[in-house]
């Protein structure tokens, strides 16, 4: 089978699973057991880990947290904010264009009383497509806003937006602001202080680490970041987020973004010539096929992601056709989902449009003969279709 949905999940590195696998048998110890040498040991694996996380990202010494995943991460800066006893400000502003992992907690909020602003992006026939336009954020904060949460990367569109200019409005106006970069980490360059983000959260398995594990930045250098607990229970991580850390999903996530940062200059531009291989054979077998999102350019997309739309036929049923291909047509999170894409009628699609969608999302092992072949059987499967 060949494996186009890299946005959805990433295999485990090799690498990774070896760094892994001690923590897993030999070196069991819990690293909040420091009253003895075996749990000592785990806690110095795990400081080390989130040092080289927060080096990784460019964050200062215990900046990073440790969490299940980047749902979890993405709840915690958003609620943790939003809900912490000491915080005055009621409103919190986020884009059309998130991760359910962050619209469904601040859906909620609305729904508490919190005011809440969805922020329209650009449209499908703007270049940047996707983008927040940073204006339309001026124009929306006030001095009521407590929190700015826009994706630093679209996980469907690969959308990339201009993070360090949203901040600075963001924090103009005295808002913090985070960004949602599950799809950013092991794929550009991200660097918190650079970007002057306050929260940043992340999951490991879109970057070739372990499933079940994620990250919070939480910065303190610039501005003071209070966060409201989700989860109690023993104080762990500062008591910012309880229970036992996952020495083993810990040093992988770390490892795993380590590997992705070394290889990133060039493994970037490799994919995404790719990537512009892949558009042009489609573009070659069905001249009416439309891209979805922003234009090719390094600046406005990820090299990663293709989402386009076919003229006749839907997504849906090309995906059950090419039974040997792995893509989507939407996030993975909301696969069973029979609504149109959110993200593509934000940007202004038709429903029509939207449910003729696939997104593919190349990864570090995809190969010419793979992009080939993979064209090969959605040719296929069109004709058995339309034939």
């Amino acid at each position: 089978m060949i494996y186009l949905d890299h946005h959805a999940t990433t295999p485990l590195d090799p690498a990774v699973m070896e760094a892994m696998l001690p923590w897993m048998t030999t070196h069991f110890g819990n690293p909040h057991s420091r009253s003895h040498a075996i749990g000592r040991h785990a806690a110095d694996a795990c400081d080390d880990a989130l040092r080289l996380l927060e080096r990784l990202v460019g964050g200062e010494p215990g900046s990073m947290f440790v969490t299940g995943g980047a749902t979890e991460s993405t709840n915690l800066a958003i609620e943790g904010v939003m809900r912490h006893p000491r915080q005055r400000r009621r409103h919190i502003i986020t884009s059309a264009i998130e991760h359910p992992a962050v619209l469904d907690p601040i859906r909620r909020l609305g729904r508490e009383g919190f005011r809440v602003t969805i922020l329209p992006v650009r449209l499908q026939d703007d270049p940047a497509c996707g983008q927040v336009d940073p204006e339309t954020l001026r124009a929306a904060i006030d001095d009521d806003t407590a929190l700015v949460s826009i994706i630093w990367a679209n996980n469907e569109i690969g959308t990339l937006q201009s993070v360090r200019q949203l901040a600075d409005i963001s924090h103009a106006a005295g808002a913090l602001f985070h960004t949602d970069a599950s799809q950013a980490l092991g794929r550009i360059t991200v660097d918190v202080e650079t970007a002057d983000v306050d929260l940043l959260s992340g999951s490991a398995h879109k970057f070739y680490g372990p499933k079940g594990v994620g990250l919070l930045y939480v910065g303190s250098r610039r501005r003071r970041v209070r966060l409201r607990p989700l989860v109690e229970g023993g104080g762990q991580q500062r008591g910012l987020r309880s229970g036992t850390i996952n020495p083993a999903g810990l040093i992988g996530m770390a490892e795993a973004l380590r590997i992705c940062t070394d290889e990133l200059p060039w493994r970037r531009d490799a994919t995404r010539l790719l990537r512009n291989e892949l558009w042009s054979r489609l573009r070659a077998a069905w001249p009416t096929i439309s891209l979805n999102g922003p234009d090719l350019a390094p600046e406005r997309r990820l090299a990663e992601n293709l989402n386009i739309s076919l003229a006749d036929v839907e997504g849906e049923s090309m995906m059950a056709a090419a039974t040997e291909l792995a893509i989507s047509s939407g996030a993975a999170c909301s696969s069973v989902d029979p609504r149109p894409s959110p993200v593509l009628t934000a940007i202004g699609l038709s429903e029509s449009r939207a449910r003729r969608s696939l997104r593919f999302g190349l990864g570090r092992a995809t190969t010419p003969e793979e992009i080939a072949e993979a064209v090969a059987m959605l040719i296929t499967a069109h004709d058995k279709l339309t034939g």
